[in-house]
């Protein structure tokens, strides 16, 4: 059950965070926050890109008889690729 805070509790919260001593980055902190200053914008993306990727994984998962998985395994290495490769290849066409 979802515990609702009450405006005094919520105000006692704030406080209690506010009154904390600030925290020293780490080396580790500094690192990520000098590489995220020189990534590319142009790879970022907004909040609606991103949960429109996050709908779709890009993962699938089949149950197929198991005479067929031996058949499409066969048939990725007798042309030199991943059965993920030959099942992609197959599902495009």
């Amino acid at each position: 059950m979802k515990h609702e805070l009450t405006p005094e509790e919520l105000e006692r919260r704030l406080a209690e965070i506010n009154a904390r001593e600030p925290e020293e980055p780490t080396a580790e902190d500094l690192a990520a926050f000098a590489s995220a200053d020189v990534e590319d914008s142009a790879d970022t993306v907004t909040l609606e890109e991103y949960q429109a990727q996050r709908e779709y994984s890009g993962r699938l998962m089949l149950r197929i008889p198991r005479e067929l998985h031996r058949d499409l395994v066969n048939a990725a290495k007798r042309n030199g690729v991943s059965l993920n490769q030959y099942a992609l290849y197959k599902l495009a066409r």
